[in-house]
Order: structure tokens, then C-alpha cells, then sequence
């Protein structure tokens, strides 16, 4: 059994960025949210409707297939980990992703990947994001 972090009360999100910095805080030890390994943003032309964009723990991640030096790695259970000691900062990694869910650290030039850790569902006020156990047989 492994734990993914899921979106699933996405029309309760009043976009504020109280997971983002959450997990930048806890993670990068940064209130930014340009550190954060998830993202929060409004549709265009909708009142109060917000993108949640999050790593889908994907048991075979295309960021990782991407990565042409294997600084990505499948995740036991989904996901990816980073070794940021063999990164090229290429980016390939986050052009790969298919849901757009793999953020980018500008400042170091690498990728954020998510640790499902829960700390944004943890300070999420309306409970939308949810740590979820995953029967990966």
C-alpha cells in the first residue's frame, strides 16, 4: 500500500494558495509559491473555477522516461523521486508530463516532484485535496 494525494473536492477550492505554500514551506522551506510541487490556478474567463494541477502518481511516469540521465525515478507506489546530484537541468522531465502536473524550480532549474507527502491537504481549508491510500497490486 502506498499514498497518493488526490483532488477531490475540486469545486470547493477558493484559490489560496494554502497548499502551495504549505508544501513549499515544508519541502523547500520557502513561502513561495514558486516552490511548491503542485499549482493553483484560475480558469480563464470563469468566476471561482481553479486548476489544480498535481502529480497523478503515475506507476510508469513519462517525466522519468524522459529524463535522459535517470535523475527521475519511479516512485514505489507512483510518482517520481529526484536525485538532484545527476539533474542536467534540461527539462525534458517537465515537457514530458502529460497532465502538466510536473512544476518547475526556476532558481535551481530542476524538477519539483511531489513527495504525496499530504501537507497541502493537511492546511487545505475546504478539503479538497486528499492523501489517499493506493492498492498498487
Amino acid at each position: 500500500m502506498s499514498k497518493l494525494i488526490k483532488v477531490v473536492r475540486r469545486g470547493q477550492c477558493i484559490g489560496c494558495l494554502q497548499c502551495m505554500l504549505a508544501c513549499a514551506r515544508s519541502w523547500e522551506k520557502q513561502i513561495s509559491v514558486e516552490k511548491a510541487a503542485l499549482s493553483v490556478d484560475m480558469y480563464p474567463g470563469s468566476e471561482g473555477t481553479f486548476s489544480i494541477r498535481l502529480c497523478y502518481g503515475c506507476l510508469e511516469p513519462d517525466c522519468a522516461d524522459a529524463c535522459p540521465v535517470q535523475a527521475l525515478l519511479p516512485r514505489a507506489g507512483g510518482g517520481v523521486i529526484l536525485d538532484p546530484s545527476l539533474c542536467i537541468h534540461c527539462g525534458k522531465c517537465v515537457t514530458a508530463c502529460v497532465p502538466s502536473a510536473l512544476m518547475w524550480d526556476h532558481e535551481k532549474k530542476q524538477p519539483l516532484p511531489c513527495k504525496h507527502c499530504g501537507v497541502c491537504a493537511f492546511y487545505c481549508p475546504n478539503q479538497v485535496l486528499e492523501l489517499q491510500e493506493q492498492n498498487n497490486d
